[in-house]
Formats: structure tokens, C-alpha cells, sequence
């Protein structure tokens, strides 16, 4: 028996989060709604929440935040096209990720570190330059 949209009225919320792609695996996706990264209907929840269609879902994927409408129920992870239909992202959550990546990518680099390993002996010789000079 195949359980898609038309033979369910409701699924676990971490079996659904692993159908929809938004985790590799569902041991990741329960890791993250025990973690209280996903709330449901503005709820915090368990891995074994129901979840039924209308429903909506707040994922945290890193510093990014999807507010998502579920569409469709699964506990099969299908192909991508499949699990895209499984919900609507609201275009609050899409302008708002859109405008984070944005600031994310034109923000300076916070630590970059060029040099690989110790100093060479140039290196070292620039850095006593630099320091003598400093002490004058």
C-alpha cells in the first residue's frame, strides 16, 4: 500500500521532514525537533508529533529560518520534484531567507587565515622588522 496524499490523514512530523527533504535522515530529523529546531503551528514538539495537512512549520537549518505550509502528507522519501509538492514556503519566509543570504554573502570574512602552518624564516624576520619598528 502506497502511503502518499490520498490514503493518509496524518504522519509524524519527523517521517515528514525526512520525505520533504529538509533532513538527510530521519534520525536527523528527529535530532532537530527534539533540539527544538522545528516547531509546529508555533508549538515546540517531539519527533512523534502528527502532523496533517494545513499544518505549519518553522524549520531551522542553520541561520537560515523556512516557514512552510504542508501541502501533501508522506512517509516515503521520494524523488525531489515529489517531496517539493509536500509543502508551500510562505513568501514572508522566502523574501526573509533571500535578504540573510544576502547580508551573509556581503559581509567581510570574520577570521581569514592565509598563512599555512609556521612562519618561514622570511616571515619571521618581517614580523622582528615590524616589531622593532614599533618599539622606536
Amino acid at each position: 500500500m502506497d502511503k502518499t496524499i490520498s490514503t493518509m490523514d496524518k504522519t509524524r512530523i519527523d517521517k515528514w521532514l525526512w520525505a520533504a527533504r529538509f533532513f538527510k535522515t530521519r534520525s536527523l530529523a528527529a535530532d532537530a525537533v527534539g533540539g527544538g529546531k522545528v516547531s509546529l503551528n508555533g508549538d515546540g514538539v517531539k519527533p512523534a508529533k502528527m502532523v496533517q495537512i494545513g499544518d505549519e512549520i518553522r524549520i531551522r537549518l542553520g541561520p537560515y529560518e523556512h516557514v512552510v505550509t504542508v501541502r501533501g502528507l508522506s512517509e516515503r522519501r521520494g524523488p525531489a520534484s515529489v517531496a517539493q509538492t509536500l509543502y508551500e514556503e510562505t513568501a514572508a519566509s522566502i523574501a526573509a531567507r533571500e535578504k540573510l543570504s544576502e547580508q551573509l554573502r556581503m559581509a567581510p570574512a570574520a577570521f581569514v587565515y592565509e598563512e599555512k602552518g609556521r612562519p618561514t624564516k622570511r616571515d619571521r624576520r618581517e614580523i622582528e622588522r615590524f616589531r622593532d619598528d614599533r618599539r622606536k
